[in-house]
């Protein structure tokens, strides 16, 4: 199974004929699978599954709010699990040794200043979607002052309490069981830093999620999100491979019709005042647990945007030499790859 993955990624020449061929075996599999169950919806031909993926549109709320009372539930189930690094949450674990040095290197290479054993001392994050806290922690170690936030209760209890363990991360961080747009109400234009690691794609308006993001984050401030593609090969990874087939995470975690392609997710941060920065693509290996970075942007995808705001001091590395970057980066732990974490960061 994992070498029909890889083939999808990789033979981009033959990407059409590796699609289907790697398909037809998935679905014969899934199929096996589906005749001992008692119902399914699940799609039988090629024909039948392209033409119903590309007939769906994103929904649209017209609650504005990006809050998603169905996805409440699904988290809601799981929220004792969010620590076990072995469990349905394993894949996030393992996302933070390559999403945090991408936050942090990023942060760094944007200012001078900063401070040895704590480089992003003085940041104030806000993690929105924070779960039970599995990227809060990371971050707060590293020096930043963050709020975490959830609309599941029982996520920001699971959070509060691993964070009690560890005395310094208790003063860093707080959490707070709030909607993004409660935040907004309270916190115009607060925050440095906005996080938002795989919850796009669990909101109800997507266009009300980035308009808060821009209310609360400040004039400069950076917007961190990661989030997966809406293709056929996330299609069939992300569902029914992840999902239905190898159980990674756990049936009906995703909706491919919520799934966003960074072409919207730029239009929406363009028309909503920030300027797109980078935009890099992500690759899960299931045998070994572990995620690298990649060209493609198929499948899962990191984003790092700027709010725009008035004309002040150029960043550092607008005016520093390259040397001198790489000497800063170097200094604070930060040797300009997004591949490692020190091991007493995360």
């Amino acid at each position: 199974m994992f070498s029909i993955w890889m083939s999808f990624i990789y033979a981009d020449d033959h990407a059409d004929l590796s699609f289907q061929t790697g398909l037809r075996h998935i679905l014969q599999d899934y199929n096996r699978k589906r005749q001992m169950k008692s119902s399914s919806t699940f799609p039988a031909s090629l024909t039948e599954i392209k033409s119903n993926m590309f007939t769906v549109r994103r929904p649209f709320s017209t609650s504005h709010s990006s809050v998603d009372s169905k996805e409440l539930k699904k988290f809601q189930l799981l929220a004792h699990k969010w620590w076990d690094e072995e469990g349905e949450y394993a894949a996030l674990h393992s996302m933070n040794d390559i999403r945090v040095p991408f936050i942090r290197d990023t942060l760094l290479s944007m200012s001078s200043n900063y401070h040895l054993g704590n480089p992003l001392s003085g940041i104030k994050i806000l993690d929105v979607g924070c779960g039970g806290g599995l990227l809060s922690e990371p971050l707060g170690r590293l020096g930043a002052s963050v709020t975490g936030i959830d609309p599941v209760e029982d996520n920001i209890r699971t959070a509060d309490q691993h964070k009690s363990f560890d005395p310094v991360l208790a003063k860093r961080i707080q959490y707070k069981s709030s909607s993004l747009e409660e935040i907004v109400e309270e916190s115009m234009e607060t925050f440095d830093v906005i996080v938002a690691s795989e919850v796009v794609e669990h909101v109800a308006d997507l266009e009300t999620f980035i308009k808060c993001c821009s209310q609360v984050l400040k004039p400069e401030g950076s917007l961190f999100i990661t989030t997966i593609n809406k293709t056929q090969l996330s299609y069939v990874l992300g569902i029914v491979v992840a999902e239905k087939i190898m159980g990674i995470v756990p049936e009906g975690t995703h909706e491919w019709e919520k799934f966003v392609p960074p072409e919207e997710l730029e239009r929406l941060l363009e028309s909503n005042g920030f300027s797109v920065k980078s935009v890099n693509g992500m690759l899960y290996n299931p045998l070994s647990g572990s995620w690298s970075w990649m060209e493609s942007t198929s499948l899962n995808y990191a984003v790092h945007a700027v709010k725009s705001g008035a004309p002040a001091q150029s960043h550092a590395t607008d005016t520093l030499p390259e040397t001198d970057v790489q000497q800063r980066l170097a200094t604070a732990g930060t040797a300009g790859t997004a591949g490692t974490v020190p091991d007493d960061t995360v």
